[in-house]
Formats: C-alpha cells, sequence, structure tokens
C-alpha cells in the first residue's frame, strides 16, 4: 500500500524526511512514539529498526510534495533544504527542523523567526525535544496561522507558474527564438568566458607596479647609504 493510499484509512500524519545516521536515529524513532494519535510516514533507507515504534510507518519513496499538500498532513519534519522548505511554505505546513549543513541552517533560523517552525539540533536533541517540538508545531495554533500567512504571500502572484512557463514558451516562439534574449557569455572566446584576459591585466599591472616600486626603493636605497660610504672611505683615505 502506498504513501496516497495510507492517507484514506488514517486521521492525521506527520510527514518525515529521509534518515540521519548512528544516535540519531534511535532518537527520532522515540520521539515518534510519543505521538500515539498521529501516523507518522517516515522516508527510510536501510535497515528497518529493532524498536520502531507502532505509529511510524517505514517508506523507501514517497511523493514529499503531493503528501503535504494533503489535509491531513499536520507536521513536516525536515532538514530545512531550499526545496522542502518551499514545498512546506506553498502547503502551509508547520516544520520541525533538523538542519545539518550548507544553508540548511539560515533557511531554519529564517522560519523559526517567523514563527512557522521550530529549530533542533540534531547533534544534542534528545527524543522528547523532538516529540515537545512536534507537539508545539501541531497543537499551537500560532505555527499554522503563521505558515498560512506565508503560503498566502508566497502564492499571490499575478500568474500561475504553469500559465508564466507557458506564455515565455510562446513568447520565444513567435519572436523567433528570442535572440534579444540570449546571453552575451554565447559570443565570447574561451578565455573571456573565464576571464582570463581580465586576470591577466590585472596580474600584469600588480606586477608592474611591484617592479617600478622597487627600483624606486632600491634606487633611494643606494643614494642614500651609498653616499655614506663614500664619505666613510674618503674619511678613512684622508687619516692614512
Amino acid at each position: 500500500m502506498g504513501p496516497k493510499e495510507l492517507l484514506t484509512k488514517i486521521p492525521e500524519v506527520v510527514v518525515g524526511w529521509s534518515k540521519c545516521r548512528g544516535a540519531a536515529d534511535a532518537v527520532i524513532q522515540k520521539g515518534h512514539k510519543g505521538l500515539r494519535i498521529l501516523k507518522v510516514l517516515w522516508r527510510y533507507t536501510g535497515t528497518r529498526p529493532s524498536n520502531l515504534a507502532k505509529n511510524t510507518i517505514l517508506v523507501k519513496w514517497l511523493p514529499q510534495n503531493d503528501l503535504l499538500g494533503h489535509p491531513k498532513t499536520r507536521a513536516f519534519i525536515t532538514h530545512a533544504g531550499s526545496h522542502g522548505i518551499y514545498e512546506g511554505i506553498c502547503n502551509a505546513v508547520p516544520m520541525v527542523m533538523m538542519p545539518l549543513l550548507s544553508d540548511q541552517m539560515d533557511n531554519a533560523k529564517r522560519m523559526e523567526t517567523k514563527g512557522a517552525g521550530v529549530t533542533l539540533n540534531v547533534l544534542d536533541m534528545t527524543s522528547a525535544d523532538l516529540e515537545n517540538a512536534l507537539k508545539a508545531v501541531i497543537n499551537d495554533k500560532s505555527y499554522k496561522e503563521n505558515i498560512m500567512r506565508l503560503s498566502s504571500l508566497h502564492k499571490d502572484r499575478p500568474m500561475e507558474p504553469l500559465d508564466l512557463a507557458v506564455f515565455w514558451v510562446e513568447f520565444v516562439m513567435r519572436h523567433k527564438g528570442a535572440p534579444h534574449l540570449r546571453p552575451a557569455a554565447h559570443d565570447l572566446t574561451w578565455y573571456q568566458y573565464h576571464s582570463l584576459d581580465v586576470i591577466g591585466f590585472l596580474l600584469a599591472t600588480v606586477l608592474t607596479v611591484a617592479f617600478i616600486a622597487f627600483k624606486c626603493c632600491a634606487y633611494g636605497c643606494r643614494k642614500c647609504f651609498g653616499k655614506k660610504g663614500r664619505v666613510k672611505k674618503a674619511h678613512k683615505s684622508k687619516v692614512h
């Protein structure tokens, strides 16, 4: 039975992302047990955990965006990657975020600041932290209200994305390829494309300035110290 079919037989669901590693898995599994009234759909690849909570359903793949758009979905556990964040906003699902790397920390911080989710640290979180975070985004209406407000802002546009794509395809066809929109980069040589000519010019300029500065310093040193040396030699010759 697929994830979509499961939704027809269960009252409410939490959608989870792919597995972490090591101790974090055990924490997440234990955290799911506290949500006895909810089912947790967890995208998980690997050996089935022996202590898996009864309310957790493991799937190797799930249509994430479709499940987030289902009215029974109450929360979304995510790494806070850009795609997951946008899908959560678009479908107005409060999030529990566990960022790991790259832009995920910044994405999670932004969503938490806007009151649309809760951020947990994967390295030191406990099962109680996960359970409390899920209960907060599910039971506290402010999270749902905030994510719905963000979703409304995100969707408020003059044209639907599909209609916009159709318009630009037809625009290019009407104008015979729209050569005026063709990037000028296509007409550059390989060394211009990689800015090697600019780098070469700047490098030559820096080396020239450095060479002139070195010569000026050397000339000044010869004038100053060379004159003193000649004076000392002349003085010694007079003494002898």
